[in-house]
């Protein structure tokens, strides 16, 4: 079973194609968006979840190349030192998913990474610089 995280970049033209529906029905892939910017006749760009098996996975990215979609594996996630952390709470009113909140009583901000879908709004809102990404996030395939 393979599960990962990519990034698909679409050019104008591909921009208003059903490519999640071919994913799920086409490829037997679960799919789920992350995070979306797609403007009809603009370049889209998507951030996913896919899961499914492995052959099935390796179809539909060969599919997405033909589609003249740019795919971007997200590596690596975003870290959190909680050394360097002062629990002021700026990450924690900025993350769109509640990766990043606060334990009550303690008033201490928790980081759960499962969670996290890599936007790095905490990397700019971080004043203590505790969040940071391991690598550039993503390599090209």
């Amino acid at each position: 079973m393979t599960r990962k995280k990519i990034v698909l970049r679409f050019p104008p033209h591909v921009v208003e194609q059903p490519v999640i529906y071919h994913l799920i029905k086409d490829y037997n892939l679960m799919v789920n968006i992350l995070r979306a910017d797609i403007n009809p006749r603009k370049e889209g760009r998507l951030m996913m979840e896919l899961s499914g098996e492995d052959a099935d996975y390796r179809r539909a990215v060969q599919w997405l190349k033909k589609q003249e979609l740019k795919i971007i594996n997200l590596e690596q996630q975003i870290s959190w030192s909680e050394e360097r952390c002062t629990h002021c709470g700026a990450c924690t009113v900025i993350c769109p998913t509640a990766a990043l909140n606060f334990e009550r009583p303690a008033m201490t901000v928790r980081f759960e990474e499962d969670k996290c879908i890599i936007c790095e709004l905490c990397l700019r809102a971080c004043p203590a610089r505790a969040m940071e990404a391991l690598a550039e996030n993503a390599n090209g395939r």
